[in-house]
């Protein structure tokens, strides 16, 4: 694993404390309504994380259906696990580009917010291929660009400020750096998907009981903080104070009510 994609330590329980009711929680309910619509048996969730969709499908989903929820990083699971479902699932680590199910084992192969991290995207796309059944789905979510999510924009900027030689560029790097919808075609076409995509922009609101709170999530909760204190390791409560001065300036004091914006991706094995 590369920096980017490494969620450990302190990371998981802050993750699930702070980034998953703020940016999280609505496209975990989202795409659980879209799968809820389709008659499957068997599903696979990649790259879960701390859980919040596969809550999200465990209560929506009938009993019938057999949930198989994975993550590169076994600290996220072993949060998710904590955190518990309503009803019995699967967790088990796996890596993306080598999970360890037969082909067409699954109707649905399911990913909020993963495929950002993969480095090789088209292989991802096709290894969630070869473990789907013939006319299964494909569905997965990805942010948006970065001026179009209000917080981490708003966070990204004030770092700059920080670390002016080098600012730390993670967000608009990976979370918000795969938004091309003709990209994330080509890199499906590549991973031998061939049916019709389809790509839904949906917008949501992100909100934190304090600027400070949108502020700790971020820089505490996910890989950006490895950036801050790759810079300087003393630096990691005076970058989270100019991203949490940043981010009152913006929304004011009290409570934060901002913006956010993500694509909806869907196609099926043919």
């Amino acid at each position: 694993m590369n920096a980017d994609s490494v969620f450990a330590g302190a990371l998981p329980q802050t993750y699930e404390t702070l980034l998953v009711p703020l940016i999280f929680e609505p496209y975990a309910e989202d795409l659980a309504r879209r799968v809820g619509a389709m008659p499957i048996a068997r599903l696979l969730e990649v790259a879960a994380g701390t859980g919040v969709v596969t809550r999200a499908l465990a209560a929506s989903l009938p009993e019938s259906v057999s949930i198989v929820a994975t993550d590169l990083n076994q600290p996220m699971l072993d949060q998710a696990a904590a955190r518990g479902t309503s009803r019995p699932v699967e967790w088990r680590q796996a890596d993306a580009f080598q999970l360890p199910f037969d082909d067409g084992a699954f109707d649905a192969v399911v990913c909020q917010f993963g495929v950002m991290f993969y480095p090789d995207k088209a292989r991802a796309h096709a290894e969630a291929r070869r473990v789907l059944k013939p006319g299964g789905t494909y569905i997965f979510n990805v942010w948006d660009r970065l001026e179009e999510n209000d917080i981490p924009h708003v966070v990204t900027t004030a770092l700059a400020s920080v670390f002016p030689e080098n600012p730390p560029r993670f967000m608009a790097r990976v979370p918000h750096g795969y938004y091309d919808r003709d990209a994330i075609r080509r890199d499906l076409t590549k991973g031998g998907f061939t049916s019709e995509v389809q790509i839904d922009t949906v917008a949501a609101r992100s909100r934190a009981a304090s600027a400070r709170d949108a502020a700790v999530a971020f820089c505490h909760g996910t890989p950006l903080r490895s950036e801050i204190e790759a810079r300087d390791a003393s630096a990691l409560a005076r970058a989270t104070d100019a991203a949490a001065t940043a981010v009152e300036e913006r929304f004011g004091r009290g409570p934060v009510d901002a913006g956010i914006k993500a694509l909806v991706i869907m196609t099926r094995r043919e």
